[in-house]
């Protein structure tokens, strides 16, 4: 993967406008509904985008999250005993999340893409699939969100 430096001009724009849509307080709101369905043994991230991009990036916390929607025996996501720490096993586990999250009833327009969480690109993104994933939680009454 090639270095990318900083950006100008319109990509500069855009990606500004992206990083606006992220809201802090639903940061906050999110990581109180990931920790009460997984347990505290998932830890908590250092506040802001930074912080949260770190704590989900390996994509382990969110298959934790979505395994936790399931009933015992049925988890869809595979959870390695260490956590991955090559590039590619990390983005395998974040699209293994998204498949079991689409699988869930998550619909695809409220998806985000693996390089928007991996590389931080859209982290707005990441809060709008969490958030439509809770929603159908609670829908569905498996969650406590």
């Amino acid at each position: 993967m090639a270095n990318k430096g900083p950006a100008y001009g319109m990509s500069r724009d855009v990606q500004s406008k992206i990083e606006k849509k992220y809201d802090e307080e639903l940061e906050d709101r999110l990581v109180e509904w990931i920790v009460a369905q997984c347990g505290s043994a998932v830890g908590r991230p250092d506040r802001g985008r930074l912080g949260f991009q770190v704590w989900l990036k390996n994509g382990i916390v969110l298959s934790q999250l979505v395994n936790s929607l399931y009933p015992d025996g049925s988890k869809p996501v595979k959870i390695p005993e260490a956590p991955p720490t090559m590039v590619f096993k990390q983005m395998e586990q974040i699209a293994q999340f998204l498949k079991a999250a689409e699988d869930y009833g998550v619909v695809k327009t409220d998806m985000f893409q693996t390089v928007d969480l991996f590389e931080a690109k859209d982290m707005a993104a990441v809060q709008r699939t969490l958030v439509a994933l809770g929603s159908l939680a609670v829908t569905k009454n498996d969650g406590h969100y």
